[in-house]
């Protein structure tokens, strides 16, 4: 057993970058504990993502550093406090593995990128993404996701006393969208229906997307709309941009999950289900859009879009293309 472990660790650790290697060694350790023998009999017909938390007692819950107000961290980075929409909502989740399984597990926080989110859920390093990730045709082939959480519409940000006052304006202009993130693609389709040519840059994060656009090193800044607004509201004078006319998407999240686990993907809908039904969903929407949040007590006074209601009166993981 140990020989197999520290054969895992080597393959996790010529993989992965060292921040991962902390989680990578929990795991192992995780595997490596007598746990059955320790905890009460799991029920039967789990599936393989709640046998694994039963058997080891802990959820590796993902999250993000900067996407505010979906999951992001503090201002004290090194505090590991998670704050978030998203992140509220799997606590919730959280509380439901533990009536299933009759036990109480840890939540274990994992901290991914836009580029690395996908990854981590697909070979099994987080259980769940609490984030803000738009379900997709093509990413279902490598995840799946839950419920409809929120419906994000893409749009583009500019000085309002520039010139871009349309999408035909960005011609020959600097555009920035943050890696990882469907943004680019759709902005890229955008030129070539509008037969222009863009300079495409990009941030490796959201706030250094959009420092970008506030230094004059971009002329647009494309994403989903509350990620963005969250953004501007961050930065000193930030009244001074604000959104096109033109939406270029509209665009369901879910938390995304392990694929072809039905079992665990059917706790995960039960939940969001169950919050819309009762009226805590609107509480939690309110809380994170219309209200200050933390730590700064920003608000970004974002009511609920009619695709979001449309979604709470009738549930569903449909994707978008």
């Amino acid at each position: 057993m140990k020989n197999q472990i520290m054969n895992t660790l080597r393959q996790i650790t010529m993989t992965f970058r060292p921040s991962a290697l902390l989680l990578a060694a929990a795991l192992a350790l995780a595997l490596a504990l007598p746990a059955a023998a320790q905890t009460p009999a799991a029920p039967a017909d789990l599936g393989p993502t709640l046998s694994k938390i039963a058997r080891t007692g802990v959820l590796f819950a993902a999250h993000r550093e900067d996407a505010v107000p979906f999951s992001y961290l503090g201002d004290k980075v090194e505090d590991g406090t998670v704050y978030g929409y998203s992140w509220e909502i799997c606590q919730h989740v959280a509380k439901a593995v533990n009536e299933r399984l009759g036990r109480e597990v840890r939540v274990v926080p994992v901290t991914v990128s836009a580029n690395s989110r996908i990854m981590m859920v697909k070979v099994g390093m987080a259980d769940l993404e609490c984030g803000a990730t738009t379900n997709s045709v093509a990413r279902q082939k490598q995840v799946a996701f839950s419920n409809t959480i929120y419906v994000a519409g893409v749009r583009i940000m500019v000085r309002k006393d520039g010139a871009v006052k349309r999408i035909a304006d960005l011609a020959n202009k600097r555009v920035v969208t943050t890696l990882g993130t469907t943004a680019d693609r759709l902005i890229k389709r955008a030129a070539l229906a509008n037969n222009i040519t863009i300079q495409f840059v990009i941030g490796r994060n959201h706030s250094e997307s959009m420092a970008m656009l506030v230094r004059g090193e971009a002329d647009a800044y494309v994403g989903d709309d509350a990620i963005i607004a969250a953004a501007r509201a961050r930065v000193p004078a930030g009244d001074q941009y604000g959104f096109l006319d033109e939406v270029l998407s509209t665009e369901p999240y879910g938390i995304m999950l392990p694929l072809n686990d039905l079992q665990f993907k059917k706790l995960v809908d039960d939940v969001i289900v169950g919050l819309m039904q009762s009226g805590e969903f609107k509480r939690i929407y309110d809380k994170w859009f219309m209200s200050p949040i933390p730590p700064n007590g920003i608000n970004l006074e974002m009511p609920m879009s009619e695709q979001l209601k449309a979604a709470i009166a009738n549930p569903n993981d449909r994707p978008v293309n």
